[in-house]
């Protein structure tokens, strides 16, 4: 199946994620990836406000992000998108939006709420790097001493 997102419409709905996040966009994007790999359904993300010179499409694994410029928005390429699509193709439209959700319903898309689609995204915690022990820094005696003399050593009383 393919999805067609609202990227900035579903990021509130995605616990730990939040608009007002640096890298909401990309947080997403890996959290959408498990996601992709999981239910083999391809994605294409719609992402309005993009930074000049940063508009385009770009993929991320096997999901197509789609940058929308500046004048323009997510929900009017989700539109467009449509438009290229034949109407009962078995697209799926994720968003709250409910003019995409009524222009979805035009194209015979299946329409799904963010809120609803948010529940289908794995929640894993990012792994940590296990440390090893090349990673480990290594003092000398001298060493040692000068940190304690830069940093001062407290008396453990």
């Amino acid at each position: 199946m393919l999805y067609l997102i609202d990227g900035h419409n579903l990021i509130p709905f995605i616990q730990g994620l939040n608009l007002k996040q640096l890298d909401d966009e990309m947080q997403l994007l890996n959290k959408l990836q498990d996601f992709a790999r999981e239910s083999r359904a391809q994605i294409e993300v719609f992402f309005d406000g993009a930074p000049p010179g940063w508009s385009g499409q770009r993929t991320y694994g096997g999901i197509t992000a789609h940058f929308v410029a500046c004048g323009k928005t997510a929900d009017e390429a989700i539109r467009q998108r449509l438009d290229r699509l034949p109407a009962g193709s078995g697209v799926a439209v994720v968003s709250s939006d409910r003019q995409v959700q009524a222009e979805a319903r035009n194209h015979r898309a299946e329409v799904i709420p963010s809120g609803v689609f948010a529940e289908k995204i794995p929640m894993r915690e990012p792994k940590a790097r296990p440390r090893k022990p090349k990673d480990a820094i290594k003092l000398d005696a001298d060493e040692v001493d000068e940190w304690l003399r830069l940093f001062g050593e407290e008396d453990e009383k």
